[in-house]
């Protein structure tokens, strides 16, 4: 009688490190983190639970916001994340805000 294989079961890091792109995804998110971590101090506490890291590529971090109010404020403290992440040695050259619609 065969045995019945059962299938393999990864764990994320063993997942991640058999597939070089999801390697490099995860360095990614991992960076876009750090920036946000870099640059919370930066925002006012009312408006840093409306503010998620999004993606970051090619020296370009958006920030992701939930609505276009804390959008409009964030604008304005751009130059002081700027600042907060150059003064740390991010390699980010601009910085872009999108608004998250629900369900997406």
């Amino acid at each position: 009688m065969p045995t019945r294989q059962t299938p393999s079961v990864y764990s994320l890091q063993e997942a991640v490190g058999a597939a070089p792109g999801l390697a490099e995804l995860q360095a990614r998110i991992r960076l876009s983190q750090r920036c946000l971590d870099l640059v919370r101090e930066r925002i006012p506490q009312a408006l840093r639970t409306q503010v998620t890291a999004g993606p970051l590529q090619d020296a370009e971090w958006c920030l992701l916001v939930r609505s276009s109010a804390a959008a409009a404020k964030l604008r304005q403290l751009l130059p002081a994340l700027r600042d907060a992440l150059h003064e740390s040695g991010a390699q980010v050259s601009a910085i872009r805000i999108k608004v998250q619609t629900p369900g997406r």
